[in-house]
């Protein structure tokens, strides 16, 4: 896609007008949209996408839309840039669909190519531009978590996020099994045993405010330089292992959507050239089921030192992102989130239209919230109370990965959230957990393609700008 100022010719004129029934008179195409007065942000993000999926269901390749109607849409204290940044993103979100398996037909894919947006003010150009970058990477995310499992291996994945970076100041770092068992980081080493394809530790590092003096990462150091580090699960394939799963197993290819989200995330930071450093840290495997996997029963050392009671080898995300959170922790950070498709107990909770996130400070859940919020990665909080602290007792291990008192059906989120803040606690810092469960694809009413919904790159690109300087 490719916005312009002018139209092309036999560009078709878009109009947005009060109604539920769209019109086409072979020029003009009138998008419908129901209290067209009383619009508000993510109202503003729907119309927006819907123009292009019904200007695709027309077949248009080109159309032209005045901008002073995109601007009636949006909030009236939204800025010309913030304006174009949002639209831009949710129309070139809208175009994408996932047809890299697919046979091309004789008449091609029906993809809008151009849109001309008339008479735009240069800041709303500005954020035109760096909408169609942040959908872009959004849309590469997209596509990484639709990509099938036997197509998509941990070596593959870490492939992927050096193409990712390729020709930016970033730098990808992989570490293999060996360099992970030397480590000691044996939760990620005991998830990927059981796969033919080796465990892989993907870091990523975007020095975009400079690294501190020496490269040392002390607490006492310039904090504007400490990074913000984003942690994915990367499960390229998840079959639960030795505990097969049951349900919705062909979907477990999109397992690493967490992962494929910090990739992109960091690919972002450096393309749109923030004024902030970024880590990324995505552990991928394969959990396989063969004779290698690990068994329930099974007893790892992670990391940081504790053990890991393994009573659910289905429960093995939260157990990689363990290692993970441990190893930011030399990087001394100013925040660390985390994403991962954790839990279905989150999805049966919020649906397809909210992610769920736990924090370890409490001060800080309205500014994720907001955050959440004007990003479009829409998120809710839930508590990480010490009542819950049962859910993380174990019996012959430090921390078992599913409760080993209780009824395990029970307070399922809050359960993953409860055993990866074992492991924040050694953290100095703010940390969020993203239980991305119920956003890995995209709701049916959201105009968007079957599939990845490439969520929560946005609320990442809102985190890193909230620390950039």
């Amino acid at each position: 896609m490719k916005f312009q100022p002018k139209a092309p010719k036999g560009a078709i004129t878009i109009e947005v007008i009060s109604g539920s029934t769209a019109r086409f008179d072979g020029k003009v195409l009138s998008i419908p949209c129901k209290d067209k007065n009383q619009t508000n942000r993510r109202k503003f993000v729907i119309v927006m996408r819907k123009i292009v999926t019904t200007a695709k269901q027309h077949k248009l390749s080109s159309v032209a839309i005045n901008y002073a109607e995109i601007r009636s849409l949006a909030p009236k204290d939204m800025p010309d840039y913030e304006v174009g940044r949002v639209a831009g993103t949710a129309f070139a979100m809208a175009d994408y669909e996932h047809n890299t398996y697919k046979t091309k037909p004789k008449e091609g894919w029906s993809n809008v190519e151009v849109i001309a947006i008339l008479k735009t003010p240069e800041a709303g150009q500005e954020g035109f531009a760096d909408g169609l970058i942040i959908a872009g990477e959004i849309n590469a995310t997209r596509e990484l978590s639709n990509t099938p499992g036997g197509d998509m291996t941990p070596k593959l994945l870490a492939a992927a996020a050096k193409k990712a970076v390729k020709g930016t100041n970033s730098k990808v770092k992989v570490l293999g099994l060996k360099e992970m068992t030397k480590l000691g980081m044996g939760a990620v080493v005991g998830v990927g045993k059981g796969a033919q394809d080796e465990p892989q530790f993907i870091v990523m590092e975007y020095w975009g405010a400079g690294k501190p003096r020496g490269g040392q990462f002390s607490a006492t150091g310039d904090k504007s330089k400490k990074p913000v580090v984003l942690v994915g699960k990367g499960v390229t394939f998840d079959t639960g292992g030795l505990n097969i799963k049951t349900n919705h197993m062909y979907e477990m290819h999109m397992d690493m959507s967490g992962g494929a989200a910090v990739i992109h995330s960091v690919a972002l930071a450096a393309k749109l050239k923030l004024k902030v450093n970024v880590v990324g840290l995505i552990p991928a495997v394969e959990n396989a089921a063969g004779p290698q996997s690990m068994r329930p029963g099974d007893i790892l050392k992670s990391l940081s030192g504790k053990t890991i009671e393994i009573l659910d080898t289905d429960a093995e995300g939260r157990v990689i992102l363990a290692d993970a959170i441990t190893y930011a922790k030399r990087y001394n950070p100013a925040v660390v989130a985390d994403a991962a498709t954790l839990t279905g107990a989150a999805l049966t909770c919020f649906g397809e239209h909210a992610n769920a996130f736990m924090t370890n400070r409490d001060e800080m859940i309205m500014d994720f919230f907001n955050l959440a919020e004007e990003s479009g990665d829409y998120m809710w909080p839930m508590p990480l109370w010490k009542e819950y602290d049962y859910m993380v007792k174990g019996r012959f291990g430090d921390v078992p990965n599913i409760p080993a008192t209780g009824n395990t059906r029970y307070a399922g989120v809050i359960g993953g959230g409860k055993f990866l803040e074992v492991f924040a606690k050694e953290l100095n810092c703010p940390w969020i957990h993203i239980d991305m469960a119920p956003k890995m694809t995209a709701a049916l009413d959201e105009y968007l393609a079957k599939g990845a919904a490439g969520s929560p790159v946005r609320f990442f690109l809102a985190l890193m700008e909230k620390y950039a300087d």
